[in-house]
C-alpha cells in the first residue's frame, strides 16, 4: 500500500474491514450512512464518471474506534506525475458531516493538493443516500476541470523562485491562519530546507507547497481536507 494519510489515533485498514465498524442505530431524525456503503458507493461513481482516469489506489483510515472514516482514491491519466484524487469523509458519532473533495495527488510523494469548496451532506435524514448520489455526481463532473487547473497551478508555482525568508514568511502566514500547527511548523521547515524528494530540490513555490502538504498528513480527520484546500488557496494566491 502507498504512503497514506496517517491520523493522529488512526488505523490504516483494507475497504472490506469499513464493513466490521458496529453502525449505530438508526432513529427518527437520524439515519446513519455506513462507512463500507458510502466507500462502496463513491468508488463505484468514481469509476463511472471518470472514464480518462484509472483507478490506481484506494486508501482508507479509521480513527476513534471506527467512529470516523477518511478515504482516498487515487485515480491517474496517461502519465501524468499528478493524477486526480478523491477525498471522502464521514462519522458515526457525528463529530463531522459527511465530506467529498476533489483534486489531485502529487505520486511521488503522495501529498494532496485538494482545490476549491468541500461538498459536505450536512444532514443524515431521509433521502440521505439519493442526496449523497447527487452530491458525488455533481462533485465528480467538475473533478476533470479541477484537475486540470492544479495542473496549470503546478506549472506556475514551479516558476516562482522561492527564498528561505520568503518560504518562512509564507509558514508564518499558514501558522497564523491556523492551517499549519506548531507541531507541523518544523515538519515544514525540514521538509523545505531537506526535501526528502529530489524533485522537490528546487527553491520555488511547489516545492514550498509540498513541504506544507508533507506536514498536513498528520491533521485529524475532522479537519484535514479544509486544511488542504485552505493550504492550496493561500499558497497558490499568495
Amino acid at each position: 500500500m502507498d504512503e497514506f494519510i496517517i491520523h493522529r489515533g488512526g488505523e490504516i485498514v483494507k475497504r472490506e474491514h469499513l464493513d466490521l465498524v458496529k453502525v449505530p442505530e438508526e432513529t427518527d431524525s437520524y439515519i446513519p450512512v455506513p462507512h463500507y456503503h458510502l466507500a462502496d458507493k463513491l468508488l463505484t461513481v468514481s469509476q463511472d464518471l471518470l472514464t480518462d482516469f484509472t483507478l490506481v489506489g484506494e486508501n482508507y483510515a479509521l480513527a476513534r474506534q471506527g467512529q470516523q472514516l477518511f478515504a482516498l482514491l487515487k485515480f491517474q491519466k496517461d502519465d501524468s506525475e499528478i493524477g486526480l484524487s478523491v477525498a471522502f469523509r464521514n462519522s458515526y458519532d457525528r463529530s463531522m458531516s459527511v465530506g467529498l473533495a476533489i483534486g489531485a495527488s502529487v505520486f511521488i510523494c503522495d501529498n494532496l493538493a485538494l482545490h476549491g469548496e468541500i461538498a459536505v451532506m450536512k444532514k443524515h435524514t431521509k433521502g440521505v443516500w439519493n442526496a449523497l448520489e447527487d452530491l458525488a455526481i455533481t462533485s465528480l463532473y467538475k473533478a476533470q476541470h479541477k484537475w486540470e487547473k492544479v495542473l496549470t497551478d503546478a506549472e506556475r508555482l514551479k516558476g516562482i523562485p522561492t527564498s528561505d525568508r520568503e518560504a518562512f514568511q509564507l509558514l508564518g502566514l499558514l501558522y497564523g491562519n491556523d492551517i499549519v500547527s506548531p507541531r507541523q511548523l518544523p515538519v515544514v521547515r525540514d521538509e523545505w530546507l531537506r526535501p526528502t524528494h529530489e524533485e522537490f530540490q528546487e527553491r520555488n513555490r511547489w516545492s514550498f507547497f509540498n513541504a506544507v502538504t508533507e506536514a498536513l498528513k498528520s491533521t485529524p480527520p475532522v479537519s484535514i481536507m479544509e486544511k488542504h484546500v485552505k493550504a492550496y488557496q493561500e499558497i497558490v494566491e499568495a
